[in-house]
């Protein structure tokens, strides 16, 4: 947390922040983020002057600038927003119009990367936090990341629940090695026709006997288990192709499609072209390519400017 210096003081809604660098403080930082902003009826850009100056340095310096809300104002004082795209908060959207002409805004957009490599990306009402976050680990750490931090903490539209966002259980530790075999064959083989069936055999075991010591070792009936696996699979295929869903089905072991699409439904609350679309949608939009010398690995520090109130 940066601002002008480190002296605590109470957020325009109460609870007090306490920044932890003044300004004179940060010589270089990889991404910042301009929060939002209490904007006062008689609002002054230039009460801001030495966190723009600030924005403008670090920027010419390399950094990523990023803005959340109406935290887009900061920038377009910094000019770091003049003859690029931009978004912000639809409350301040004829402000920012009025009082930087030369930003090219975009309301319609809830997170907008632009400008050199990308470099600056703006985002919309408060909620953007969670755009612009899933955008920053999809563009340092990767898509895959950027869809389990989406999962594990249930970001984007919850409209149908906590299901599509649930990943398999972890299998519980057991010492039943003749179930520990069956888990392992299963791992690369449950695409293939009645592995149910097949595993049984392979155990040596009476079909009820199987069952329940399956059922005792893992946590999950073998057939319970077979579609977790094959629905994993499957939501894998989903976020990362645009394979049909019949051929995905195909893929992991259904030969009906209608078959695969009730059960994936059932297990995960969506369909799998509702859930392609959510999972897909992440790390939207397409980060840009790094320019040479730059790769994620080298971001190294980050900060979140907090401007002070201005000065009365």
């Amino acid at each position: 947390m940066v601002a002008r210096d480190t002296q605590p003081y109470a957020s325009p809604v109460g609870p007090p922040i306490a920044p932890g660098k003044a300004l004179g403080e940060v010589s270089r930082a990889d991404v910042l983020i301009v929060t939002d902003l209490a904007l006062a009826p008689d609002f002054d850009g230039s009460a801001w002057a030495r966190e723009a100056a600030f924005l403008r340095e670090q920027f010419d310096a390399g950094a990523m600038i990023c803005s959340v809300c109406t935290g887009s104002l900061l920038l377009a004082e910094a000019g770091l927003l003049d003859g690029i795209e931009a978004t912000t908060h639809w409350g301040a959207i004829e402000l920012l119009r009025s009082r930087y002409p030369k930003v090219l805004l975009r309301p319609e957009r809830i997170l907008c990367p632009a400008g050199p490599e990308h470099r600056i990306v703006t985002g919309g009402g408060p909620a953007a936090w969670e755009d612009l976050a899933l955008y920053l680990i999809a563009r340092f750490c990767g898509e895959k990341e950027a869809r389990r931090i989406c999962k594990v903490f249930l970001l984007g539209d919850r409209s149908s629940g906590q299901l599509p966002f649930a990943a398999m259980g972890r299998s519980r530790s057991h010492e039943d090695a003749v179930i520990g075999r069956c888990q392992e064959w299963l791992a690369d083989n449950y695409a293939r026709p009645s592995p149910v069936a097949t595993m049984t055999a392979s155990s040596g075991l009476p079909e009820r006997s199987f069952k329940r010591r399956f059922k005792s070792a893992t946590g999950y009936t073998p057939i319970d288990y077979v579609q977790a696996l094959r629905v994993e699979e499957a939501k894998q295929l989903l976020e990362t192709t645009h394979a049909p869903v019949e051929e995905i089905a195909l893929l992991v072991g259904y030969e009906d499609p209608t078959f695969f699409r009730r059960l994936f439904k059932r297990r995960t609350g969506v369909t799998p072209a509702r859930y392609r679309q959510k999972f897909q949608s992440v790390t939207r939009p397409p980060p840009p390519t790094p320019s040479a010398g730059t790769q994620p690995s080298d971001v190294t520090a980050g900060g979140v400017l907090t401007p002070s109130p201005p000065p009365r």
